[in-house]
C-alpha cells in the first residue's frame, strides 16, 4: 500500500503540475465586427469575442475601460460572445479589446479592433489621373478632396481586405500608384477623417482600368462591387491562419487533459485492481491458514479422549 499512495501522489502532482502550466498557457482571445469596421452612422453593428473552451465570462473594453460584460449562453469547446452596438456614433467608434475568464484566471486583452463611424459632414470628391483607363506600366494618382477642413484621407479598393491607406493634406490630398498591374484594377472611393474614428461620406466610386500590356488593346472588367460593399466589409484582427492556429492550439490542449485524464483513470483502475487482488490472496490465506489450526486442534482433542 505505501507504494501506492507513492503513484498517487506522483500522479496527482504532475496533473496538477499540467493543469498550472495549461492556465498560464491561456490563450489570447480573438475579437472581429460585422458588418464592417466601417459602419456609417446610426447603422448597427456587432462586435465578436472568441475565447478558449470552458471560457466563463468575457469582457469588453473601450478605449482603455471596461465597455461590457457577457456570460456564453452554452458551454462547447470553443466558444464566442457577441457586444451589440445597436446604432453607432461618434462616441461609440474607437478602439475595443475583450478578454474572456476561465475558472480565476483571466485572459490578456485581445489585438485592437478599430471602429469608425462614416457618414459625418461633408462629401469628399476623388478623381484619377492621367485617366482612368491606363496601361500596365504606367503610373496613376489618385486625388482626394474635401471642402470641409481636415488632414487626413484614406483611400480603399473595393474587393480586398487590406487596411486603407491614409494620407495627410490641407483640404487634399494624392495617392500615387505605379508602376500599376493588372492587380490594380478596381473600384476606388475615398473618405476624409476629421479624426481616426470618425470619417466623412464616402466619395462617388472611381473604377480603374489597366490592360496587360502595350500590344493587349482590350481593358478587363473591375471586379464585381456593389453599392452595399461599404456596409458589408468586414475587417478582423488575425488572418484566416491566425485563427486556424488558435483553435488548433486549444484542441490539442483539450486532447492532453482528456489524455491525462484517461491516465489517471487507468492508474486508479489498476491499482485498485491489484489492492483487490491482494486482499483476495491475504483472505484465502488467512483462510486456509485458520482451517489448518482448528484441524490440529481437532486432531489433539481426540487424541486426549483416547
Amino acid at each position: 500500500m505505501p507504494s501506492t499512495l507513492a503513484v498517487l501522489l506522483v500522479l496527482g502532482l504532475g496533473l496538477s503540475q499540467r493543469s498550472s502550466t495549461q492556465k498560464q498557457m491561456l490563450s489570447k482571445p480573438a475579437i472581429w465586427v460585422r458588418p464592417s469596421f466601417m459602419i456609417p452612422k446610426g447603422r448597427p453593428a456587432t462586435i465578436g469575442c472568441q475565447g478558449a473552451g470552458g471560457a466563463m465570462e468575457y469582457q469588453l473594453h473601450f478605449e482603455g475601460g471596461l465597455s461590457a460584460l457577457e456570460r456564453p449562453k452554452s458551454r462547447p469547446v470553443m466558444n464566442w460572445v457577441k457586444f451589440p452596438i445597436p446604432a453607432m456614433t461618434s462616441h461609440t467608434a474607437g478602439q475595443y479589446r475583450c478578454s474572456y475568464r476561465s475558472g480565476e484566471l483571466w485572459s490578456e486583452l485581445s489585438d485592437p479592433l478599430e471602429l469608425v463611424v462614416t457618414g459625418l459632414y461633408d462629401t469628399p470628391t476623388l478623381s484619377v489621373e492621367p485617366r482612368s483607363e491606363v496601361t500596365s506600366g504606367e503610373n496613376v494618382t489618385f486625388r482626394c478632396q474635401l471642402a470641409t477642413a481636415t488632414s487626413k484621407f484614406f483611400l480603399l479598393k473595393g474587393g480586398q481586405s487590406s487596411r486603407p491607406q491614409l494620407r495627410y493634406g490641407n483640404l487634399w490630398a494624392e495617392f500615387h500608384l505605379g508602376p500599376v498591374t493588372p492587380a490594380h484594377r478596381g473600384t476606388y472611393r475615398c473618405f476624409g477623417s476629421y479624426n481616426n474614428h470618425a470619417w466623412s461620406f464616402p466619395s462617388k466610386p472611381v473604377k480603374l482600368l489597366v490592360k496587360g500590356d502595350a500590344r493587349d488593346t482590350t481593358f478587363a472588367p473591375t471586379e464585381h462591387t456593389s453599392s452595399d460593399y461599404w456596409d458589408s466589409y468586414e475587417l478582423t484582427t488575425g488572418t484566416q491562419s491566425q485563427k486556424d492556429h488558435f483553435l488548433w492550439n486549444h484542441m490539442v490542449q483539450n486532447l492532453i487533459r482528456l489524455g491525462l485524464a484517461v491516465l489517471v483513470l487507468v492508474a486508479l483502475m489498476g491499482l485498485l485492481l491489484e489492492d483487490w487482488l491482494h486482499r483476495r490472496k491475504s483472505g484465502k490465506r488467512a483462510h486456509w491458514v485458520s482451517r489448518r489450526r482448528c484441524g490440529r486442534r481437532l486432531r489433539a482433542q481426540r487424541a486426549l479422549e483416547t
